[in-house]
C-alpha cells in the first residue's frame, strides 16, 4: 500500500457555495461529475488520476451531513499554505487553527468552511 488514502468526500449541504468556496480558496476548478439518476451533487478536486494519487470530492446527497468532529481531510496548501489560508474567511470560511509549524513536517491550518466541516491545510513551507 503506496497510502492510507486513496479517496475523501467532504459532506455538504449547498454544492453551489461549496463549490465556489473550494475554488476560491484553492484557487483550482472543481470539476462537476454529478450523478443525476441518483440524485448526486458531485464536484472532484484537480488530482493526477493517470498516476493513482490521492483525490477527492465535494458531494451534496441524502445522508451525508457537514461536520466539525470527526476525521480531518488536509488539503494540500501548496508551496505555502498561507496564500489558501488568506482567502478562507473572505470565501465565507472560519479560521479555527492559523498556520502552526510542526518542525520537520512543515505546516499546518485548520478552518471551518462554509458547510461546516472542519478541514485542514498542509504545506512544507
Amino acid at each position: 500500500m503506496k497510502n492510507a488514502i486513496n479517496w475523501f468526500e467532504i459532506p455538504v449541504n449547498d454544492y453551489e457555495r461549496a463549490k465556489k468556496f473550494y475554488s476560491e480558496v484553492l484557487g483550482e476548478t472543481i470539476t462537476d461529475h454529478h450523478m443525476e439518476d441518483k440524485n448526486i451533487k458531485y464536484g472532484i478536486f484537480p488530482y493526477e488520476m493517470e498516476s493513482h494519487k490521492v483525490g477527492g470530492a465535494i458531494v451534496e446527497m441524502e445522508g451525508v451531513n457537514p461536520s466539525a468532529d470527526g476525521s480531518t481531510v488536509y488539503l494540500n496548501g501548496g508551496d505555502d499554505l498561507a496564500g489558501p489560508l488568506s482567502r478562507v474567511e473572505s470565501a465565507g470560511g472560519t479560521v479555527i487553527m492559523p498556520k502552526t509549524d510542526i518542525d520537520e513536517n512543515g505546516f499546518i491550518a485548520q478552518f471551518i468552511d462554509t458547510e461546516g466541516n472542519r478541514v485542514a491545510l498542509h504545506s512544507m513551507g
